[in-house]
């Protein structure tokens, strides 16, 4: 029987009682669905799954996303984040694979830097370390609805730049190839996206490099303060990972950034599938 258990006062909460190794019937998808709609993240432990058995359950949420030209698993529709090499061995301190891990303990929004950036993303847990490496959300429907009436005042109509390059140059100014630059060019965003009967939320995160038409001093201060404000502990779930856990969260709602662990001596592999948004987001402002 299918039970939805809250994790968090806000938002988050973990789904009993499926096998997504299987179909599920209509009844129960439309459920974790509203539930999915409702909690903004959702937890599913202990599901051993195949590739092709994680994208027929992100399918149940729409169109899947290709990965980004330049990535090791561009043009499918898995992307698997890992600090291992093709044999199984522990990649050194500087591989890009490394760096690119790096930079995504970043808050950020996955694929923001991209016209129609992704409505959701399930990433699963096939080799966890033995500790660390949580993920950590925050819900930006929560953080809009507390910020006071002149600051919900003045950001709302905003439109923001992100640019892909923006947040990996914080790490390394090499780590985007030219050909990742030219693939996704810096896009225009709106800063607060409306979910209808579930409010308003903020669209932030390590790709967002200012705001249109304001200087850089500016941009910086509102973004950083706001940033600031969305980080405090009341708003964030941290999910500790188990073997075969699977959380699948709202990427337009929610940033996420992975956390630490010693990953030049345990190794890690993760597998996300990634759930395409259904239109821009100025259109949804």
């Amino acid at each position: 029987m299918l039970e939805i258990r809250p994790l968090h006062p806000l938002f988050a909460a973990e789904v009993i009682g499926l096998d997504l190794s299987r179909p599920l019937p209509q009844e129960v998808a439309d459920q974790v669905r509203a539930a999915f709609q409702r909690y903004s993240v959702l937890v599913f432990r202990d599901q051993d799954v195949t590739d092709d058995q994680q994208v027929a359950f992100s399918r149940l949420f729409g169109d899947l996303e290709m990965t980004r030209a330049g990535a090791a698993d561009a043009g499918g529709f898995l992307i698997r984040l890992s600090n291992m090499g093709p044999n199984g061995e522990i990649v050194p301190p500087g591989d890009k694979q490394v760096l690119n891990n790096k930079a995504n303990q970043q808050w950020h929004a996955d694929s923001s830097f991209k016209t129609v950036p992704a409505k959701a993303l399930l990433l699963s847990a096939r080799i966890i370390p033995s500790a660390g490496g949580n993920t950590e959300y925050i819900s930006m429907r929560a953080v809009h609805h507390a910020l006071d009436e002149a600051t919900k005042a003045r950001i709302d109509g905003l439109i923001t730049i992100h640019d892909f390059d923006h947040g990996r140059r914080k790490i390394d100014p090499n780590l985007v190839s030219a050909e990742e630059r030219a693939a996704v060019p810096p896009v225009r965003q709106a800063m607060v996206l409306d979910h209808g009967t579930y409010g308003k939320s903020l669209y932030l995160g390590a790709h967002c490099a200012r705001v249109e038409g304001w200087s850089e001093e500016a941009s910086r201060e509102l973004i950083d303060s706001l940033m600031a404000f969305a980080t405090q502990e009341r708003f964030i779930y941290s999910h500790p990972w188990r073997a075969h856990g699977m959380v699948l969260w709202h990427n337009r709602a929610v940033p996420h950034r992975a956390t630490p662990f010693a990953n030049r001596a345990e190794r890690r592999l993760m597998v996300r599938t990634t759930i395409a948004g259904d239109g821009p987001t100025i259109a949804a402002a």
